[in-house]
């Protein structure tokens, strides 16, 4: 399993789709993932550690695993099939759940577990982006730095 970066999340234009964008730890390629704009916004939350007026499900989901007694180790992103990404959180107490991984990023930038990727995952859908783009890997930090949660709508 290949450690993780959240770099963020933006909208590719013109489908209007959210994407997060991940980074090799300890290497140079990216693995973008098509998120729905729920999760874009819960994950845009979390780095901007702003906490939502009321609490989201992700902010409820940490609530009930601290009540538990039990803490979100890790999220691995496992497979992509068909074009989906399949995640497994890991608890402390061994457990591990099925889950998507925009869901999974959401949660474990609120709990600070580590994310991980399969190297086959990020074989098969992970990009390298060549030093004469590195601008525009730099316009989409700044992007981030400048972006709110309202950019992506209103939260369920």
């Amino acid at each position: 399993m290949l450690q993780m970066e959240v770099v963020g999340v933006r909208v590719e234009m013109p489908s209007n789709q959210p994407i997060v964008l991940l980074k090799e730890a300890k290497g140079e390629r990216y693995l973008p993932i098509w998120i729905g704009m729920t999760e874009a916004t819960a994950i845009a939350l979390a780095q901007a550690e702003e906490p939502p007026p009321r609490p989201l499900t992700h902010d409820l989901f940490k609530d009930v695993i601290e009540a538990l007694g039990v803490r979100l180790q890790t999220v691995n992103i496992v497979a992509l099939r068909d074009g989906i990404f399949f995640a497994d959180l890991v608890f402390s107490n061994g457990v591990e759940v099925s889950a998507r991984p925009s869901d999974s990023i959401a949660l474990a930038l609120r709990t600070g577990a580590g994310i991980f990727a399969s190297e086959d995952v990020v074989r098969e859908a992970g990009v390298i982006i060549p030093d004469d783009q590195e601008d525009e890997v730099e316009k989409f930090r700044e992007f981030l730095d400048n972006i709110t949660p309202e950019d992506f709508g209103r939260a369920g």
